[in-house]
């Protein structure tokens, strides 16, 4: 059995060995660090387990200039978001060795390469496609510091998750597909519960491969959002009573929504192929918020990427035809009659304590999120 080899074709491993590790934590002391939020902590982590592989690092300027105007990095491999770390430590210099903490955890070691300046409007225009501030992404983008370290990173301590039984790294996923005898995997990425279009969608894409890994992201997302736990709990349910045992694994992808996008498909396929993905969906408004992008433009950036290595699975919306009498879509059903899977309706329902009828949610899924008291991000 063969499988996809990772991006750039091998996985990296930036993970120290005891000895070293025990070597840093005792010196600790006399190292500058820096300050890093959870979710820049749980990248560095991504970089380590080799999920952002071929990336060893923060980028230095030639690979970040590349991704945000080629969005390759500067050898030509497809990479479209910046991975970065910013500061304002005037002290730091190129070729410092310097600590990365969250709080008082210590996490990595970055070995400065670079220290550059850059433009944020730029940085907004063509990650995000705008420079609005009210755009969660170029939001973050103007709050970030004026300077970015760029080098390879070390792990030095991982953090804890909630989630740990379904947090697996690209080495543990690759096996367990290796394990099913699965040659050709789906993955799905989602930030949403599941409602009987996204179900209808995973199967139809399941009915082509051997194997299906749905693989929400679990961290900081943008208000209303649905939250961590609530996102998990429904697809555990679904999954056991609605999806063959032996063909689904629900794994995370611990990671902040960019909502890049087009730009944020491309950086999503080229994680699920690291995770042993052969295939990936793409549906409407991939990774969109508000009205930034056009609904297919994650499907059409693909064009520009027929050497990602790994094969999209584009799919239309789906929508309940009450003449047909079940889901379908535009590219199969000629009708008008139907009923489309409205997310801000069923949200809006489930904000005044009703349950999504039927014919849009499965009942368990429905009785999770209500039950949850308060299923949204404040």
């Amino acid at each position: 059995m063969t499988q996809i080899k990772p991006h750039g074709g091998k996985l990296i491993n930036r993970t120290l060995t005891e000895q070293k590790r025990k070597k840093i934590i005792e010196q600790a002391s006399e190292y500058q660090s820096v300050p890093i939020s959870p979710d820049l902590m749980k990248d560095v982590e991504n970089i380590a387990s080799g999920l952002f592989s071929p990336l060893e690092g923060f980028n230095c300027r030639e690979d970040f200039d590349s991704i945000l105007y080629n969005k390759r990095l500067s050898n030509g491999l497809p990479w479209t978001l910046p991975i970065v770390l910013d500061t304002d430590n005037n002290g730091i210099k190129e070729g410092d060795e310097v600590l990365l903490k969250n709080n008082d955890h210590l996490v990595a070691v970055v070995h400065v390469e670079e220290k550059f300046g850059y433009d944020k409007r730029a940085y907004a225009e063509q990650v995000f496609g705008t420079n609005d501030a009210a755009h969660p992404g170029v939001a973050k983008t103007y709050s970030m510091k004026d300077k970015l370290l760029g080098g390879k990173i070390s792990l030095v301590n991982e953090s804890q998750t909630p989630y740990y039984k379904y947090a697996m790294k690209p080495a543990e996923t690759r096996n367990l597909f290796k394990e099913k005898g699965w040659e050709k995997v789906v993955g799905f990425q989602t930030r949403n519960v599941a409602h009987l279009g996204h179900e209808y969608l995973q199967k139809s894409a399941l009915t082509m491969v051997d194997g299906l890994f749905i693989n929400p992201v679990i961290g900081k997302k943008k208000k209303g959002d649905f939250r961590d736990e609530v996102i998990l709990e429904s697809y555990e349910v679904l999954i056991d009573n609605y999806y063959p045992k032996d063909r689904v694994v629900l794994g995370i992808f611990q990671t902040e929504m960019r909502y890049a996008g087009p730009r944020e498909a491309i950086f999503h396929a080229i994680v699920r192929k690291n995770y042993g993905c052969t295939h990936f969906i793409i549906g409407r408004d991939h990774a969109g918020v508000g009205s930034y992008y056009h609904p297919y433009a994650a499907q059409e950036i693909f064009k520009e990427f027929p050497d990602i290595g790994i094969e999209p699975m584009f799919f239309m919306s789906f929508f309940h035809c009450n003449k047909c009498g079940g889901i379908t879509n535009d590219k199969v059903c000629p009708h008008n009659d139907r009923i489309d899977f409205s997310g801000t309706k069923m949200r809006q329902m489930i904000e005044s304590g009703k349950r999504p009828p039927a014919d849009s949610m499965r009942p368990e899924v429905a009785d999770v999120i209500l039950k949850s008291g308060n299923p949204f991000v404040e």
